[in-house]
């Protein structure tokens, strides 16, 4: 179940990053849920149903994201760059 439980948590980043445009570090709203999901307290059927769920979500989310189609691998690049040089000079 453990490997449901991290499939469930990432379904709900994606949804969060397609909808505000960053990745969530804080699970806390979902914790219980999701550790009662990893120690197999949760019944199949209603794990089963929240992925299903979730994955509505995530589809309706993606289909109105205001997120570009690819990165900006230019910017990502010069900022990487900077950040090393930073760490050098430092």
């Amino acid at each position: 179940m453990k490997h449901v439980m991290h499939l469930v948590r990432l379904l709900l980043s994606g949804i969060h990053a397609l909808e505000h445009g960053e990745i969530p570090m804080d699970a806390r709203a979902y914790r219980g849920r999701l550790l009662a999901i990893r120690y197999g307290e949760t019944p199949w059927d209603e794990v089963n149903a929240w992925r299903f769920e979730l994955h509505k979500q995530f589809e309706d989310a993606y289909a109105r994201t205001r997120l570009p189609e690819r990165p900006d691998y230019t910017a990502a690049n010069a900022f990487l760059i900077k950040a090393r040089r930073s760490m050098v000079d430092a």
